[in-house]
């Protein structure tokens, strides 16, 4: 999905107009290689990937990283991993900036309880109208 402008830009056919729903969001990623470093807003958001060691508590114990800090986590969505049967890794988007003490602490904490983990951003928080 795009703008009536990006498809002039690019040369693309619109397929359908007005697909989108009453309240819907849409979320845009910016990639880069050499590591975009986004300034706190004071209204951010930080998503990571992880996966958790097997056993029983492992995935209570990483997240309990973020409530010991106060952290607000706005979303855990679990995938498998593709390595093997029964293997998840876990998305999870948290309140807060990578700069911020609470956010680094709890970062620490998950990196020493995760079997792997994965920052893959910090960003403003959408503003909803």
């Amino acid at each position: 999905m795009a703008s009536a402008e990006s498809a002039k830009m690019y040369g693309v056919n619109i397929l359908a107009e007005d697909v989108q729903d009453k309240d819907s969001i849409t979320r845009f990623v910016v990639l880069s290689s050499s590591g975009i470093k986004a300034a706190p807003t004071g209204k951010d958001k930080t998503s990571i990937l992880l996966s958790v060691k097997e056993r029983p508590g492992a995935l209570y114990e990483v997240l309990g990283e973020f409530a010991l800090r106060g952290l607000n986590l706005t979303k855990i969505e679990s995938r498998p991993s593709k390595r093997a049967l029964g293997d998840y890794m876990f998305y999870i988007d948290c309140e807060g900036h990578l700069e911020e003490a609470e956010m680094q602490e709890a970062l620490k904490g998950v990196e020493k309880k995760a079997a792997m983990l994965k920052i893959l951003g910090t960003y403003p928080m959408a503003i909803r109208k």
